[in-house]
């Protein structure tokens, strides 16, 4: 082998070791690329797991506050229906009075509510006719020499009845009187059917 061809080889095999140490570092890069990667996909799998762990858990809130509220809702709603009857109730006791005690109730609400003592009382058609006169009678004994006098009118109430001084009417019916101290009774009422609750239910 001659001078020549000694050079050859020799810078023949220093490319060769300069090659595979470039390849080797090559090879190093990539596996420290790769293991880079694998760790940065390996945090963001994480973070994207832990945001849906609290999305879940953000939800589950929200879910169980929708389903709270409306259990509530349905509470609050069955305990309305329940004063709506406890009222409805009373209207009919009223109504279902004993005739006697009926002209005495209306004759001592004439008598409180009239203020010149010289007022009509208009009824329902089927009380004018019932307990009408008996409870004119009543109230102006009550307002001792009272002129208060049975309207030819008739109004459609349940129970009741409308004082008339011309201009102004106070409605004494059952259903006004009851709409009218709703507000105060409602606490009331619902104290005795939810003892405990507070005073959650409103008219």
């Amino acid at each position: 082998m001659n001078g020549m061809d000694k050079i050859l080889v020799r810078i023949r095999g220093d490319a060769q070791a300069e090659a595979e140490h470039i390849l080797a570092q090559a090879r190093d890069q990539e596996r420290e690329i790769k293991e880079q990667y694998a760790l940065q996909a390996q945090r963001e799998a994480q973070a994207i797991l832990e945001m849906g762990r609290r999305n879940a858990a953000r939800r589950e809130e929200q879910l169980d506050s929708a389903a709270h509220l409306e259990c509530r809702k349905a509470v609050l709603a069955a305990k309305q229906e329940m004063v709506d009857e406890a009222f409805q109730l009373a209207l009919e006791k009223l109504r279902e009075m004993p005739r006697e005690d009926y002209v005495a109730l209306l004759a001592r609400l004439a008598a409180q509510a009239s203020f010149t003592g010289r007022e009509a009382l208009i009824f329902s058609p089927a009380d004018r006719k019932s307990v009408g006169r008996a409870v004119v009678l009543a109230a102006n004994r009550r307002l001792k020499g009272g002129k208060l006098t049975l309207s030819e009118e008739c109004r459609s109430i349940e129970g009741g009845f409308v004082l008339s001084g011309g201009a102004v009417e106070v409605n004494c019916g059952f259903e006004a009187m009851l709409r009218a101290e709703r507000e105060q009774l409602t606490g009331a009422v619902a104290g005795v059917l939810f003892p405990g609750t507070g005073r959650e239910q409103k008219a």
